[in-house]
């Protein structure tokens, strides 16, 4: 029903077979629940105070628990159950964690980092950029394929989440980058054998993993100098502040971050009126 009814990506259905297990496993294991029909309200609560106690973040129990409804409300529809025990269950508070962001230096001095002379030189740093240049998920950026790139209109074509298609403008470095690179590396490592046309290859030829992205960014940071714990996604929200911080339209932002609801966007707000905040105490004679 996920993949096929709601088109869910494959990442999204990896996610809810992680949680349902975890939570039928508790329920057989911890409340000896031998039967659908015999959960009740006080099973999930006692599962999610069990997420607590393992210290997971508000937003991976908050995640479950969506997983956990979503299921309950199928065997509902599917006449598996007699009574969905979720109907009734408010989901548990989430607290809305300001993301990690660079500063605009901070982004340049990993970006520029990346040793070209390295066989995957050209490669790394055109990753770097178009993930900053274009806010791409990691997922979209292993996704991305030669005909994606359109290089007379400077525009991306991204397959993000639910296989819904966006355009994003892509910077003329990122593009200069990837001429490089194609011309440079991926004309080697191409082997039609094990590539669909991605454009980012491995030293195999065959498509970029998100781990591998996150090595790589891992990598070039490390070297930066930058003493940050971040991720890809790092790029992606800094990709959005700046836009904000520069003045850009907040449905604009939305679109290129490919959110279907704009309230996802909006903490980008919160963050720049953080930074507002920061910039006021640290140089106003009376903060």
């Amino acid at each position: 029903m996920l993949r096929v009814e709601k088109n869910l990506s494959t990442n999204s259905i990896t996610s809810y077979k992680t949680d349902l297990k975890r939570y039928i496993n508790f329920l057989f294991n911890k409340e000896s629940i031998q039967d659908l029909n015999s959960i009740r309200q006080i099973h999930i609560r006692n599962f999610i105070r069990h997420l607590n106690d393992q210290n997971l973040s508000s937003a991976s129990i908050n995640r479950s628990f969506s997983s956990i409804r979503s299921y309950h409300k199928y065997l509902s529809s599917e006449e598996k159950i007699s009574h969905n025990p979720t109907q009734l269950l408010e989901p548990p508070k989430i607290s809305k964690k300001l993301p990690k962001v660079l500063s605009i230096q901070e982004v340049d001095v990993i970006i520029n980092s990346v040793k070209l002379e390295e066989f995957m030189g050209y490669r790394d740093k055109a990753i770097l950029e178009t993930l900053y240049s274009a806010g791409l998920r990691a997922s979209e950026l292993c996704a991305l394929e030669m005909n994606n790139i359109l290089f007379d209109s400077t525009m991306l074509r991204v397959v993000g989440k639910g296989n819904k298609e966006r355009y994003v403008p892509l910077g003329s470095k990122a593009i200069k980058l990837i001429n490089e690179y194609c011309k440079y590396i991926r004309s080697l490592l191409i082997n039609k054998k094990k590539t669909d046309g991605n454009v980012f290859l491995s030293k195999n030829g065959k498509q970029l993993t998100r781990m591998t992205i996150f090595n790589i960014m891992k990598k070039w940071t490390q070297i930066s100098g930058i003493n940050k714990d971040i991720s890809p996604h790092t790029f992606r929200h800094s990709f959005a502040t700046h836009l904000l911080e520069g003045g850009a339209d907040l449905r604009a932002v939305q679109e290129m971050l490919g959110h279907s609801d704009i309230s996802t966007t909006q903490i980008y707000t919160h963050l720049d009126n953080e930074y507002l905040k920061e910039v006021h105490r640290t140089f106003h004679p009376r903060a």
